[in-house]
């Protein structure tokens, strides 16, 4: 019987063949796998916190802004919604994109448009919740490893021009933008696919029910911007919670269908969905999965801050609106329940429906049921939560649930 025998060089041809095809098939299956998070960045990664008024996004912020590898600033839209007197959110949406895009790119001179002409860091809005701000080069007050305190930052930072700022911002690997004013993904679709980016969008959501009662704390706080979101301008309107409340159902909806059921393949691996309510009931999980998502590596020192700032004695109040300080962030999250009206809950559930049952919420049928604490309104993650898939052809299949 007659043998094959390979020569030297067939032999090494032959080990290739095999060894590319390995790594093809490697390569294969794992697209097909569920994407967990973004593939790890080379430079500099772009997180935009997404949320609404009152849904817990100062807390998360804060739970980036710590971080001492991130540069934050809290809404830096703020600046465009106070200055351009074009009314409504919607004629406002790229010029609050544009922004977003130069501060990604720590190019703070697009503020120019938006402050006074002798700029100081104290400008930028709610600029000392922003640690990067009160460490070095902005400011040599707190170390960057160390959590920052705001009442020293306000008295011994805020002179400082953006020159240090901006240096700072090019310093961090990480830029973290909280923005409440964005209602659809769209606008964002050109900082998705610029290549300089690598935007990472986190999708923060609130029982609409406990967004409700602390809009009523803030609510003469909420008067210029829920006219614009009516696109009524500065004009005065009458009771315009429920409606405004509405919009902010609405847009959590576009935003969460467009990235979970029908997301372009820019978008794929870029977004993720997260609930106060899970994140006030597991801080230390929830956190640490955000965190992952980003690119973010949790710390000793930063787990024991989380544990403290959600498991403290305090209950919140309407002087605290943009304060994070040591409360019992699960008792808050159920404190509507007791505080509202019930005929306003069903009023706001009638609203919301669309948004809860994709979200996750569960309506309550009485108020003995609202008032029933022990009953759990929060529906299992499986409900809502979706998988990347790899792109397919043919309709795309159903939404979980269906």
């Amino acid at each position: 019987m007659p043998r094959c025998r390979l020569t030297a060089p067939a032999l090494v041809t032959l080990v290739l063949l095999q060894g590319v095809t390995v790594v093809l098939l490697f390569g294969w299956y794992g697209r097909l796998l569920p994407s967990a998070k973004p593939p790890p960045a080379e430079g500099k990664v772009h997180v935009l916190l997404l949320s609404s008024w009152r849904s817990g996004s100062s807390f998360l912020g804060q739970v980036f802004s710590q971080h001492p590898d991130v540069f934050y600033l809290m809404e830096p839209g703020w600046h465009v919604w106070t200055t351009l007197r074009q009314p409504g959110a919607w004629a406002l949406r790229m010029a609050v994109r544009d922004l977003v895009r130069s501060v990604f790119q720590c190019d703070l001179s697009v503020l120019e448009s938006y402050t006074p002409a002798q700029r100081n860091v104290s400008h930028l809005f709610m600029w000392s919740h922003s640690r990067a701000l009160c460490s070095p080069p902005a400011c040599p007050l707190t170390p960057r490893d160390a959590f920052s305190n705001e009442t020293e930052c306000k008295r011994r930072c805020d002179a400082r021009g953006l020159g240090g700022a901006e240096r700072a911002c090019r310093s961090y690997s990480h830029v973290v933008l909280k923005e409440v004013r964005f209602f659809d993904l769209e606008p964002l679709y050109p900082l998705l696919r610029d290549p300089a980016l690598d935007v990472r969008v986190v999708h923060l959501v609130r029982d609409p029910r406990a967004v409700a009662r602390s809009r009523d704390q803030s609510a003469k706080a909420l008067t210029r911007d829920n006219a614009l979101v009516l696109e009524r301008g500065d004009a005065a309107l009458a009771d315009p919670q429920y409606r405004v409340l509405q919009e902010v159902c609405r847009s959590h909806v576009r935003i969460h269908e467009t990235a979970a059921l029908k997301p372009p393949d820019f978008l794929r691996g870029r977004y993720r969905l997260v609930r106060y309510e899970d994140v006030v009931r597991d801080p230390l999980a929830e956190i640490r999965a955000v965190y992952d998502f980003a690119g973010l590596r949790m710390s000793e020192r930063l787990r024991d801050w989380i544990y403290r700032v959600t498991h403290g004695k305090g209950k919140g109040t309407r002087k605290e609106a943009f304060q994070i300080t040591e409360r019992n962030a699960a008792d808050v999250s159920q404190a509507w329940r007791s505080a509202l009206p019930h005929a306003k809950v069903r009023r706001i559930q009638e609203l919301c429906r669309g948004a809860m049952d994709v979200l996750g919420y569960r309506p309550v049928e009485s108020e003995e049921e609202q008032r029933q604490l022990d009953l759990d309104l929060l529906l299992p993650r499986q409900g809502y939560r979706f998988s990347w898939l790899p792109p397919k052809t043919g309709p795309p299949p159903p939404p979980p649930g269906e």
